[in-house]
């Protein structure tokens, strides 16, 4: 016998349909929810196939976002086979059914005639450290953009105060920058003070990281920015409301981004292939991590081409009858997070000759007459190859 659950996953509740083997299904479409009773329920379940089978089953269900982390939670802690397939795949399955039925019933049972059909490999205790380094590493770039978005808030107000501030202090978003704007954010306050005073001001605010001859260059650049600015108070009082509490949002913002980059090198370390991927030139530690996460068990592909389908970039292919399409775009199926971060790794390592094994191809296919993107999206295939390479690499350490 091959024991099968199928299981439904959506918001708090899961539908689970057993088989004891193909076409040969055990008892009723089960309901459970996700809270203590409703697990325990669902363990007595699993239990009662694997009575009858006289051996454990294999629990298969769709990736669904977070809704289903409390039960892969529980039978991780259960010590039970689980296999999270790519919704896609079970989409496309659906389609081959003549009869249109949504229902989660239908659902369930339907991810048992994938189980028996494809070659599925279930996830592994790794693939719990890989999960949280990819929570991690999507929580960063969530928590980016909203930084990026008070940036831009941030300058918008600036703009409207004191634009002349811009380059006083060459990064506008230092912590030294944004808190003596926060003390002093117009031009007439900075105007009142001399020399001396606004470089002790930067001093206190740096402590021992800058010099005093640094300190007083920055207090002659402010006072002559100040000068230089159109207006000495801003006529709408509500500016410097907003512009103190996006300057607090963008400190907080930063300290959080700092304990995110530690967690996440923190984690990625403890992956041997961590080192591995970071040799080839032009992937940093951010997009080392990335790339791990998004990937997960690089053991799943036995093949490189299977896995740039994963990650989206394989042409797709489009012909009817004597006809052929000769120009098609990339599929972009999987993940947008890892083609995110395979083309920003391409665009780093071609830059100033950091990789030159991919600056030459790049250089070959804009001689061949390939457009910058195609081109790009060329290189990020190679980059891939590469990377799946590594998957030998590790085997043999």
């Amino acid at each position: 016998m091959n024991p099968v659950i199928g299981l439904d996953v959506s918001k708090g509740e899961s539908h689970a349909q057993a088989f004891l083997d193909r076409g040969v299904p055990h008892g009723k479409i089960f309901r459970f929810s996700h809270d203590i009773e409703g697990l325990a329920s669902f363990l007595n379940y699993i239990r009662g196939l694997e009575s009858a089978a006289e051996m454990p089953p294999t629990i298969v269900m769709e990736a669904t976002g977070h809704y289903h982390s409390p039960v892969v939670q529980y039978l991780d802690e259960q010590q039970y086979l689980y296999i999270i397939i790519n919704p896609l795949i079970s989409h496309e399955a659906k389609k081959t059914n003549l009869r249109r039925v949504k229902t989660d019933a239908a659902d369930a049972y339907q991810l048992w005639t994938l189980f028996y059909k494809e070659e599925f490999e279930p996830y592994k205790k790794r693939g719990q450290h890989l999960m949280n380094l990819r929570y991690l590493t999507r929580q960063y770039e969530s928590l980016t953009g909203i930084y990026v978005q008070a940036k831009l808030q941030f300058q918008s107000i600036l703009d409207q105060v004191f634009p002349e501030y811009h380059g006083v202090f060459g990064d506008l978003y230092s912590k030294v920058s944004l808190r003596f704007l926060a003390l002093h954010p117009t031009s007439k306050e900075v105007l009142e003070m001399s020399d001396n005073e606004i470089a002790t001001a930067i001093g206190r605010l740096t402590g021992r990281g800058k010099s005093a001859s640094w300190c007083l260059e920055r207090a002659q650049s402010l006072a002559a920015a100040a000068k230089r600015n159109p207006f000495k108070e801003t006529a709408f009082p509500s500016h410097l409301i907003s512009l103190q509490l996006l300057i607090k949002l963008l400190l907080q913002y930063q300290e959080h981004l700092a304990t995110f980059i530690k967690s996440v090198d923190a984690l990625a370390e403890e992956l041997l292939e961590y080192e591995l991927i970071q040799s080839i030139p032009g992937i940093g530690t951010k997009i080392a991590a990335t790339i791990l996460a998004e990937i997960g068990e690089i053991d799943r592909f036995d093949h490189a081409k299977k896995l740039v389908a994963f990650a989206g970039v394989d042409p797709s292919v489009f012909s009817s009858g004597k006809f052929t399409a000769i120009q098609n775009r990339i599929t972009k199926h999987g993940s947008r997070r890892l083609r995110t971060a395979l083309y920003q790794a391409v665009r780093c390592g071609i830059r100033s000759n950091r990789n030159k094994k991919l600056r030459a191809y790049y250089d070959k296919k804009r001689a061949e007459g390939k457009l910058f993107k195609v081109a790009i999206i060329a290189c990020v295939n190679k980059l891939i190859h590469w990377i799946f390479a590594t998957k030998e690499a590790f085997r043999l350490e």
